[in-house]
């Protein structure tokens, strides 16, 4: 995965129908058994289980090709070469039709290996795709021999299947995707209009093995998504939006010609939260990857756990949507987010309630809540939605509403009936806040305590004016591929009435461009982002932004500014004076 790249929020839909396989095909990892997937709603083609023994073995000649070209397989390097060369020979060996595409306008011009079954309607294609690349520093076995072998071994099973395919599924094995997406962008400015109508997907596969890793969906809410999803979901991992990977990698391109994208991946150089740890395994407090970009991302560098779900969620991806064998029954999902608030007497909070169509057509679907204690309500806007929507709960407590810790089932109707639950905190009243600033060192005057920063953020430096005092944080600015983040972790007391985050914002940007987010600051309260601002969002002097928190209200939740920034043309994001009240 590249370091950064900008990212374009899009909104995103699938063909209105999925062609829908069972479960059949579950994950089989040596580290920990999965749970047994649930039965399919309709007699349709199973999809298979991908062997993660074949996989590996794809990845251990990888690290061999490495091995034998100075260490790596970096894009125009003879490693690349010869890793092109065993893709390609594996693909034309099971009955592909491969075309090797020379990326003239790479930094080291090299072949994007194309594959495609030539099963299915040539205008209805489905694609998959991983880079092939590695970084100079080492072999790039999670980075991303794990995608390359993932797409490649499914792509050997769907040849020695042979099932009657309702679209086209067509493979992709990118060149220079570490040198800025290179390769993908070369491929999607080569298309014609009508070509790239043509593509109703593309998935993107990109660190699917990492050790420490998490379980993280592109586009978790499109319907795009909702394949992948769906088999994830099957063995109740709670896959989270992969945030660290947005505009970083492959998809980035297809997205922004208008293609519908989405993918997995389990997290590079970020590190796992204690929640995550407590849903996933692994160690919190450390990276996702801790190889992520050096010489020891070798076979040894991979959790064969997470790489067996991703082989065979990608296998159930291409069953569910380009295989033909049955009419799919319609199937939602419902979440919440987030899982859980607190509320006090007199009081409400809100939370989102979202849905997805995992199979068939989109539907309305009826929410209700049930487990609610006397003098609490549960209320709905909208009531209904269509499959793929989402609508916002309020959780009312009256003045004399049981106080504790309860529950709540949140059912969605429709053609089934689908539920998630959601954990409400019933406080005293106002009498249990204790009303102040949480934030500190709010104006960055008192050195970096207890923020936590990329080098460089919180900064007196002239470039930038504070809009008071001497100090301010400010992300990005550099005119190159930069990430830079600011965080700060409170404890947001019960029983208060308002919460309220505020902070003051400048973004000052050389971008010309009026339609166009190629530098974006994202701001985040735990997994949940707040917004999302750009260089399409510059001007002078500085604009207070405000948030309700009252969602979080007796949590412990960090507050996260992550700015990220393209390869030229400098935008900077400066913050100031953050507060977060409560009283």
């Amino acid at each position: 995965m590249r370091r950064s790249t900008p990212t374009t929020s899009l909104a995103l839909a699938l063909v209105a129908t999925l062609t829908t396989a069972s479960l059949a095909g579950t994950a089989s990892a040596s580290a920990a058994p999965a749970p047994a997937a649930p039965a399919p709603a309709v007699a349709a083609l199973a999809a298979p289980d991908v062997s993660l023994t074949n996989v590996q073995a794809h990845l251990t000649q990888l690290n061999s090709i490495a091995s034998s070209n100075g260490g790596n397989r970096r894009a125009g390097s003879a490693g690349y070469a010869a890793s092109v060369s065993y893709v390609k020979g594996k693909l034309q060996a099971a009955g592909y039709t491969v075309t090797e595409q020379n990326c003239t306008t790479c930094t080291y011009p090299g072949s994007n290996l194309i594959a495609e079954w030539p099963q299915g309607p040539a205008d209805q294609v489905v694609m998959f795709g991983a880079h092939l690349d590695s970084v100079s520093a080492g072999p790039g076995i999670n980075d991303n021999g794990s995608g390359s072998a993932t797409l490649l071994e499914n792509a050997l099973v769907l040849a020695a299947q042979n099932p009657t395919m309702t679209k086209r599924v067509r493979f992709a094995w990118w060149n220079g995707e570490e040198q800025g997406l290179q390769g993908s962008k070369h491929y999607v400015n080569q298309l014609s209009s009508t070509q790239r109508g043509y593509i109703k997907g593309y998935y993107n596969f990109d660190m699917v093995g990492s050790p420490n890793g998490g379980y993280f969906i592109n586009r978790i809410t499109s319907a795009t998504a909702a394949p992948l999803k769906a088999y994830w979901d099957s063995f109740g991992i709670q896959p989270e939006e992969n945030t660290e990977g947005q505009g970083r990698s492959d998809d980035y391109s297809f997205a922004n010609a208008g293609i519908q994208t989405s993918g997995y991946a389990a997290g590079a150089s970020y590190t796992k939260t204690a929640a995550q740890a407590a849903k996933w395994g692994g160690t919190s407090g450390a990276a996702y990857d801790g190889c992520y970009h050096r010489s020891c991302d070798t076979t040894s560098n991979i959790n064969t756990t997470v790489l067996n779900r991703s082989a065979d969620g990608v296998a159930y991806a291409i069953w569910a949507l380009a295989v033909g064998g049955g009419t799919p029954a319609n199937d939602f999902s419902v979440a919440v987010s987030p899982t859980s608030g607190s509320v006090a007497r007199g009081g409400s909070t809100t939370a989102t309630v979202s849905t997805a169509t995992t199979s068939g057509s989109a539907q309305t679907v009826t929410l209700s809540a049930s487990g609610a204690p006397s003098g609490v309500t549960v209320g709905f806007s909208p009531s209904s939605v269509t499959s793929g929507g989402s609508a916002t709960m309020t959780v009312s407590a009256s003045s004399t509403a049981t106080t504790g810790t309860f529950t709540l089932t949140v059912t969605g109707t429709g053609s089934a009936t689908r539920t998630a639950t959601y954990t409400i905190t019933v406080t005293g009243g106002s009498g249990g806040c204790t009303a102040g600033q949480l934030i500190g060192n709010s104006s960055f005057e008192s050195g970096t305590s207890p923020w936590t920063t990329s080098s460089g953020v919180i900064t007196n430096d002239s470039g930038q004016a504070a809009r008071t005092g001497s100090y301010k944080a400010w992300l990005n600015g550099y005119g190159s591929s930069h990430t830079d983040t600011l965080s700060q972790s409170v404890t947001l007391p019960a029983g208060c009435t308002s919460y309220t985050l505020a902070f003051w914002l400048h973004i000052d940007s050389a971008e010309t461009t009026t339609s166009t987010a190629y530098d974006k600051l994202t701001v985040q309260v735990g997994s949940t982002t707040l917004a999302t601002y750009s260089n399409l969002n510059k001007a002078t002097g500085y604009t207070q932004r405000s948030f309700n928190l009252a969602a979080y209200a007796g949590q412990t939740v960090t507050l996260k500014w992550t700015g990220v920034e393209d390869a030229s043309l400098q935008t900077s994001f400066v913050v100031d004076d953050v507060t977060l009240q409560v009283g």
